[in-house]
């Protein structure tokens, strides 16, 4: 033990009380006992690359490579993607990709290159490698969009899993995004960001990195396009990045550069190239349609803790003073002593009467669930899971033990189909007392430690659905395997309503099964930044439904504070507003009248926008662009658009400008090329431009696109389009899906068109039976 070790495990016994503190040193040294033993020592390697081409293999969508020292195969898929695996690794198996992957595009053709190397063409891509192994991507008029050099792995002289390096180089003027959510972002900067998932065991701000939800995607925008790029491996990595710098046309530019390493794992990479939106189509067709939540999800949640009557208290509050809510989040003081699927009966002795009651006014009950058992006698999820076998082992098959909230705790094996089975069915009894949806927390999985890793030993067993292998390569999908339980779990038991699941934690395709929260983001105008930040990575990397906990967790929560993070989380997917024991109780009526008058102004606006919002998560499923977007979604080229973060587009239609420092009451918002009006004035501003436009208390900035079509809520509370005006001479639309419900039933794409004709704005609806008037209430806005 270091001394960074001796002091943590020190502040921890001391913090949390002395029995869990001892709990926690105690599981620390067990930890490293069970790696010791069953973690093969780190001996001697030997480096490898690839050599030179000695032959091909043509095969469907492109063929075999094989080199003197490995083997490249390369596949181009119908729908647009190029995969490559080094030493002839294929697509499967994968945790990310839905099915079994896309087909082989039978056009693509492999054919010899100059200097010994080979290329692969197709109608988007054109994939050359050299003789040496260098792999170069190119769009079909031959502009190259990335280089990855030759691989090098460093292999175990007596055997076991290899080490891999691989470097690549992207366009000078090109930006890096993704990598999942990232506090220190959207935009990611130089430097080395790691692929582990993990829970900082504090409140994070953007300093802090990993987090809980990493994923090895980068979205590369440049000026020549933009690609996606993903290594399919699990393994503990590191991305480190250096973006390019141009020669102000002396022609030395120095070409952005990345270089991935990972601690094993095959070596197989996943490219697609195009617009924005095309590559987050491409993506959602290989990793699977965002799920869709139940429209009350897209409403006002708020999480809290305390008792039957604090709960009440709450409800009874937000309807008093006027205020939307849709949802209230129960955390883990809900359960009896913090064990899982238990109930405190003498702090809710009601429970199923308490959640009637508030579904008949439209708020459900969400509950926490975390994937610790507490391992005693008697815990009848425990006894459970043990007369199955669900839990982890170690290399010697001994059960595994951590520490979570309800203490000495094992852990189920989500990498098993059997296991999965088993925990889903374990949502029945919480649906019986009324939860509507649930949320996943510790899921990294997290176990508490008095120092070293906060998780499960790296050498402790797996299933990997039936492959078999250790914690190294099972933890960053161990919580995506745990929403894939209980999704499928709560579509077997109540198979007529949408589930609503949230994830702390995640990896690749995890937007099958939910949308995912922040975790505990620290309160302070930092921990509001990386709010913002955080949801626009995880959509960039197809994840469209996210958000934090509105106000944090920590100290400090002024009403200026609280005011902007609720304003700007009325316009993010999730908008979960927090009552935290350190940050205070957290609703609107705490801070003041002229707050609370403020906050029902966004409260209101959200519930306004909420068919607006049914629309973007209707299309997310069907196209994967996510709700929220960088203002460079529809004009990469625009060099100014990639650099900004203080902004983002919702939809196509409105531009949000959050107010993110102390003390503003103007601010600067840089404009897309095209005529933007302020929703608040209606004055008309033309971009592309930076302008300056005030930022009172009481809003923060939103512009709508001339031309937009947005479905609302009208005063009688039924559909409404609020139409902006187009340009003179020229035409707008949108796209509306009523949302049929709380079910499975496929709603129709509502596609309507507007025409400036003089003073006038006509809107219409057209489809295939012809243009019709819309059956709605049209309001026009930006007349005058």
């Amino acid at each position: 033990m270091d001394g960074r070790d001796l002091v943590r495990s020190v502040s921890v016994v001391g913090s949390g009380g002395a029995a869990r503190g001892l709990r926690t040193v105690r599981a620390a040294w067990r930890r490293r006992r069970i790696d010791a033993a069953g973690l093969p020592p780190r001996g001697p390697e030997r480096a490898r690359v690839p050599g030179q081409v000695r032959g091909v293999e043509p095969g469907p969508g492109g063929g075999l490579i094989r080199f003197d020292r490995s083997e490249l195969r390369i596949v181009v898929a119908v729908n647009g993607a190029v995969f490559w695996g080094w030493d002839g690794a294929g697509p499967q198996p994968s945790y990310a990709l839905a099915g079994s992957g896309p087909e082989p595009d039978p056009r693509a053709v492999l054919e010899p290159d100059k200097d010994g190397g080979w290329r692969v063409v197709a109608e988007r891509v054109t994939v050359v490698v050299s003789r040496y192994g260098a792999v170069q991507v190119c769009t079909p008029g031959g502009v190259t969009l990335r280089r990855d050099l030759p691989p090098r792995w460093w292999e175990p002289v007596g055997g076991g899993a290899a080490r891999w390096m691989q470097r690549s180089e992207v366009a000078a003027d090109a930006r890096f995004f993704g990598l999942g959510g990232r506090a220190r972002g959207p935009r990611l900067r130089d430097g080395g960001y790691r692929l582990w998932n993990t829970g900082p065991g504090r409140p994070f701000g953007p300093g802090d990195d990993p987090l809980h939800l990493t994923m090895p995607v980068q979205l590369v925008v440049a000026d020549a396009g933009t690609h996606l790029v993903f290594h399919d491996t699990t393994w503990d990595g590191i991305v480190a990045l250096r973006e390019g710098e141009e020669g102000a046309g002396s022609g030395h530019d120095r070409a952005g550069r990345c270089e991935v390493r990972m601690d094993g794992g095959p070596l197989r990479c996943w490219v697609m190239v195009g617009t924005p939106a095309r590559v987050l189509l491409t993506w959602a067709s290989l990793t699977g349609a965002p799920a869709l939540p139940p429209a009350w999800a897209l409403g006002h949640h708020h999480a809290r803790g305390g008792d039957e009557q604090d709960v009440r208290r709450t409800v009874a509050g937000h309807l008093e003073h006027g205020l939307p809510l849709d949802a209230v989040h129960l955390g883990a003081g809900h359960q009896d002593d913090h064990r899982v699927f238990t109930v405190d009966q003498d702090r809710f002795p009601k429970l199923p009467v308490l959640a009637e009651e508030l579904r008949r006014d439209g708020i459900r009950l969400v509950s926490v669930v975390a994937p610790a058992v507490r391992s005693a006698p008697g815990d009848a999820v425990y006894e459970g899971g043990t007369a199955v076998d669900a839990f982890v082992r170690d290399a010697r098959g001994r059960t595994v033990r951590g520490v979570g909230w309800a203490g000495e705790s094992v852990f189920p094996d989500f990498t098993d189909a059997r296991v999965r089975a088993w925990w889903g069915g374990l949502y029945a009894e919480p649906l019986g007392q009324g939860f509507g949806g649930f949320w996943h927390d510790m899921d990294e999985p997290t176990s508490f430690s008095a120092f070293g890793e906060s998780t499960l030993p790296r050498s402790a067993r797996h299933v990997l659905e039936g492959r078999g292998g250790d914690h190294r390569e099972a933890h960053n999908v161990y919580a995506l395997c745990m929403a894939r339980a209980a999704y499928d779990g709560l579509g077997e038991l109540a198979p007529g309503e949408r589930p609503f699941l949230l994830s702390r934690s995640g990896w690749a395709g995890s937007q099958r099964y939910g949308g995912a929260w922040s975790g505990d983001v620290a309160t302070g105008w930092p921990g509001l930044r990386a709010s913002l930040s955080l949801v626009l990575g995880l959509g960039l990397c197809g994840v469209p439904y996210s958000g934090p906990d509105v106000g944090g967790h920590g100290d400090g929560l002024s009403p200026e504070l609280y005011l902007r993070w609720l304003q700007l989380g009325a316009y993010l997917p999730l908008f979960r507003t927090h009552a935290g024991a350190r940050a205070g109780r957290g609703e609107p009526w705490e801070f003041g009248a002229e707050v609370l008058e403020h906050a029902r102004a966004a409260l209101l606006e959200r519930r306004r926008l909420l068919p607006y919002f049914l629309t973007l998560a209707q299309l997310a499923r069907r196209t994967g662009a996510p709700y929220v977007r960088p203002l460079w979604w529809g004009s990469p080229e625009d060099r100014a658009l990639r650099d900004c973060e203080d902004a983002f587009l919702l939809g196509d239609g409105l531009l949000v400008a959050p107010v993110l420092e102390a003390g503003t009451g103007r601010r600067a918002v840089l404009l897309p090329q095209g005529r933007w009006y302020d929703t608040a004035t209606e004055e008309v501003h033309e971009g592309p431009a930076r302008v300056l436009v005030e930022a009172p208390l009481s809003r923060i900035p939103v512009f709508a696109r001339a031309g937009a079509v947005l479905p609302v809520r009208g005063a009688d509370g039924g559909l409404e389009l609020e139409v902006w005006a187009p340009a003179p001479g020229r035409t707008g639309g949108g796209l509306v899906v009523p949302d049929p419900g709380d079910g499975w039933e496929q709603a129709e794409i509502e596609r309507y068109v507007a025409r400036r004709q003089g003073d006038r704005v006509v809107v219409t609806r057209e489809g295939e039976s012809g243009v019709a008037a819309p059956p709605c209430p049209v309001r026009v806005r930006g007349l005058g």
